[in-house]
């Protein structure tokens, strides 16, 4: 079996929604986000997806999602790797995720714990954040680059 990720394009959007809804997860905002979407494909069938919202002080990662019959691919750590070198190469100074079923999963990634006050305004803003997720999700940061102090 050949996996391949990719950018997601604009018709990608309702695999993607397909994905995310039979896995349980917060469909608002995402299409708004295709462009820094990826999607996992079997064939031309969408197996995995993953989204970053970019904002100017972080970025947010979420729609991680695998089909069920392939979560035994690494298709969810390939899908998280390349979206952190995504934001890695747009410049962000972390990426932030919220979580209600996965907080053990994102550690090998080098993400901790943290409270939701310690998010930025500009993630704290996504829908993610503002609805989508509940309260009690367990929010994680992966510092990716120092902030420079203010002068």
């Amino acid at each position: 079996m050949r996996v391949t990720l990719e950018r997601a394009g604009v018709d990608d959007g309702p695999g993607i929604l397909r994905l995310l809804e039979a896995n349980g997860l917060p469909l608002d905002g995402v299409l708004e986000h295709l462009t820094t979407a990826l999607v996992a494909r079997v064939d031309s069938r969408i197996v995995g997806c993953a989204a970053l919202e970019i904002y100017t002080d972080g970025a947010l990662l979420r729609s991680v999602a695998v089909d069920s019959a392939f979560t035994r691919h690494a298709i969810g750590t390939r899908l998280t790797t390349s979206a952190l070198e995504l934001a890695r190469s747009a410049g962000v100074p972390a990426v932030y995720l919220l979580t209600t079923t996965a907080d053990g999963f994102f550690p090998r990634f080098g993400f901790g714990r943290i409270a939701r006050d310690e998010v930025p305004a500009g993630i704290r803003s996504s829908v993610e954040f503002q609805s989508a997720c509940p309260a009690s999700a367990t929010v994680m940061r992966l510092t990716l680059r120092a902030v420079a102090p203010s002068s």
